[in-house]
């Protein structure tokens, strides 16, 4: 049992909490937090309560898309954006998921895309570990949700920004036959790219009007 009684999370999202593993500064602990479960849960229409909540549990949904062949059997060019995953873990604040801690060359944990954004906008570095990271998406065939900037993290590694893949992993959605054919795969991809892209611009404008409609053009 992980004792975390005296931790507080450096990071936290709307469904889970991160702490540093205690033994083990370079690992982090995904914690879910429960009443956005309960929350996120009684607002389901009701055939899809009838789906129970292991669906949106983000802890077992992450679980599972480290499962997929793509991560699987991608070698280690896997890990270049994406954390290593340890399993799941015991601890003081429920079972957690234990991963990779994504940090700078100096040790400290990495910002998200979003704050980085919001600080330089899409200047020349960022572009660049941008194109890196979707290039690494066409080769390595790894299926993602929707590219959010908040579920991505910036470090600095050699002098050079890296983009990594913390949270978003997995297409729930999209059947394992269809996925695991290269021809839709990639279409899938690109979909996701070109919408990752339009994110990105309307992050860095400051969010000017609303998304549903800065996505559509």
């Amino acid at each position: 049992m992980i004792d975390l009684s005296q931790q507080e999370p450096f990071a936290a999202g709307y469904n889970r909490f991160c702490y540093i593993h205690p033994e083990d500064p370079r690992r982090c602990l995904k914690i879910l937090n429960p009443e956005n479960i309960e929350r996120r849960f009684a607002r389901q229409r009701w055939y899809k309560k009838m789906l129970g909540k292991s669906r949106i549990n983000d802890n077992l949904q992450e679980q599972i898309a480290y499962d997929q062949p793509a991560v699987i059997h991608g070698g280690e060019k896997v890990w270049s954006h994406l954390p290593r995953f340890y399993g799941q873990a015991p601890t003081t604040r429920g079972p957690a998921n234990s991963s990779e801690l994504i940090t700078n060359s100096n040790g400290a944990p990495g910002i998200t895309l979003e704050s980085y954004l919001k600080r330089h906008g899409v200047n020349g570095c960022i572009r660049t570990a941008i194109d890196d990271f979707c290039r690494w998406l066409r080769e390595t065939g790894i299926l993602t949700r929707n590219l959010l900037p908040h579920n991505l993290v910036v470090v600095t590694r050699e002098d050079h920004l890296k983009l990594y893949l913390v949270d978003g992993l997995g297409a729930p959605g999209i059947p394992a036959r269809l996925a695991a054919l290269p021809a839709y795969r990639q279409r899938y991809i690109e979909r996701k790219i070109r919408r990752f892209w339009k994110r990105v611009e309307w992050e860095a404008n400051g969010r000017q009007g609303a998304w549903e409609a800065a996505e559509k053009i």
